[in-house]
C-alpha cells in the first residue's frame, strides 16, 4: 500500500514564492492601467486646445482580465497538484508573453497617433501632437517578467513533486508498486513480504529466538 505523504517542505516554499510573485504581478498590471501610456493633443480651430489622456486600461483593455486571471492562477496553485499544476504554469507562461507584448508594444509601435485618436475618439486632422508615457509599460514588462518566474517556479514544483513520490517512497512501497515480467511477458506485481521491525527483531533476540527463522505458521501452513 503506498504512502500518502504531503507535499514536501521544499515545494511548499516554491508554490509560496510563486504565488507571491504572481500577486505582485497582478499589483504591477493593476498599477499599469491606472497609468497614463499615451496623451493626445488636439486643436480644431474653433476652441482652445484640447488634450486626452490615455490610461494603460484604455489603451489596451486586457490588462485588467490579465491580472484577475494571475491572481485566480495564485489563488489555484493551493489546491491542485499534478498535471493540473502543470497545465496552470503552462497557462501562466502563455500569459507572461501576452502581457510582455502589450508592455513592448508602446515602445515598438512607430507611431501611436492613429490608434490613440481612435481610442480618444478625436479626429486625426485636429491632432497636432502625441506623447508617450513609459512608465505603465515598464509595469506591465515587470509583470510579465514575474508571472514567467512563477510558471517556471510552478514547473519545477510539479515535476519535483512527481518525481519525489517514488524517490521518497519506503522500501516495501517501492518494492510493492515495481512491476515484473513473467516468462509470458505479462506484468505482474512484486508480491509484499512482510518485514521485522527493529522492535521485532530485538523481543525475538529476548525470547532466545532467531529472527531470521520462518514462523511456525509458515512451516505448518500447507499440510
Amino acid at each position: 500500500m503506498a504512502d500518502a505523504r504531503p507535499p514536501r517542505p521544499t515545494s511548499r516554499l516554491t508554490i509560496g514564492i510563486a504565488q507571491l510573485l504572481l500577486v505582485v504581478a497582478a499589483g504591477a498590471l493593476w498599477t499599469a492601467s491606472r497609468l497614463p501610456w499615451v496623451v493626445m493633443r488636439s486643436f480644431d480651430g474653433l476652441g482652445p486646445p484640447k488634450e486626452v489622456t490615455l490610461s494603460g486600461a484604455s489603451w489596451s483593455t486586457a490588462l485588467l482580465p490579465l491580472a484577475l486571471l494571475i491572481l485566480a492562477a495564485a489563488l489555484a496553485a493551493l489546491a491542485v497538484r499534478g498535471w493540473p499544476l502543470r497545465a496552470l504554469a503552462a497557462l501562466l507562461a502563455a500569459a507572461s508573453f501576452a502581457i510582455g507584448y502589450l508592455g513592448i508594444s508602446l515602445w515598438v509601435i512607430p507611431d501611436v497617433a492613429a490608434r490613440g485618436a481612435d481610442l480618444a475618439h478625436v479626429p486625426v486632422v485636429t491632432l497636432v501632437g502625441s506623447a508617450r508615457h513609459y512608465w505603465g509599460a515598464v509595469a506591465a514588462t515587470l509583470a510579465a517578467v514575474c508571472t514567467l518566474s512563477a510558471a517556471v517556479l510552478l514547473m519545477r514544483s510539479a515535476m519535483s513533486g512527481r518525481e519525489g513520490a517514488t524517490k521518497y517512497a519506503s522500501p516495501p512501497t517501492r518494492r510493492s508498486i515495481a512491476p515484473r515480467e513473467n516468462a509470458d511477458g505479462a506484468m505482474l506485481e512484486e508480491p509484499e513480504t512482510p518485514e521485522m521491525s527493529e522492535r521485532m527483531i530485538w523481543d525475538a533476540l529476548d525470547e532466545g529466538r532467531d529472527p531470521t527463522d520462518r514462523s511456525p505458521e509458515s512451516d505448518t501452513e500447507g499440510r
